[in-house]
């Protein structure tokens, strides 16, 4: 499944797929696509790859938001701020599991400190489905704040899937 402990390129990408399905910016025909993607990405290398992808992703856009706010005078602190402006929402998402929070709340703590998000939470072993959905709300959630910062509707999205053709254009 993954390469060398590395998460693999497609199953980071299902997992941002993962946030489109959820932005209601996403477009009928997109949707279906990144739904598609999920789909076969969890085909080829399991469901348990794609959250790994999603904790990975988690892990990047917490160190981003903490490393974009460090100029600013109104920086985010990860544990007054980020950490519970995320927590907080996740209450909104119906199906996010209340017992799933201790861990996603330690996944952002770790990626918060620097750490590896995803060595921080192999160590707790398989991610269950509930655990996984719980991830994808917060990289929702996470991404909403970051678009909120930069007061600009999609701005991350638009830098992800930069990202992911770039890589796309080197695997070519």
């Amino acid at each position: 499944m993954t390469k060398d402990g590395v998460v693999v390129d497609e199953a980071v990408h299902a997992a941002w797929d993962s946030y489109r399905v959820l932005e209601k910016r996403t477009s009928i025909k997109e949707r279906q696509q990144a739904q598609q993607r999920v789909k076969a990405a969890m085909d080829t290398y399991g469901r348990e790859e794609v959250s790994r992808g999603t904790v990975f992703l988690v892990g990047v856009l917490t160190g981003h938001l903490i490393a974009e706010q460090a100029d600013g005078e109104d920086r985010l602190d990860p544990l007054s701020d980020l950490i519970p402006a995320v927590i907080r929402r996740l209450p909104a998402f119906e199906m996010a599991d209340p017992a799933q929070v201790p861990m996603v709340t330690g996944v952002l703590m770790a990626a918060a400190m620097g750490m590896d998000a995803v060595a921080w939470r192999d160590q707790f072993g398989q991610i269950s489905p509930k655990e996984a959905l719980v991830h994808s709300f917060v990289l929702w959630l996470l991404a909403d704040l970051f678009d909120s910062l930069v007061e600009e509707p999609g701005a991350i999205d638009g830098l992800m899937r930069e990202t992911f053709d770039s890589m796309a254009a080197k695997h070519r």
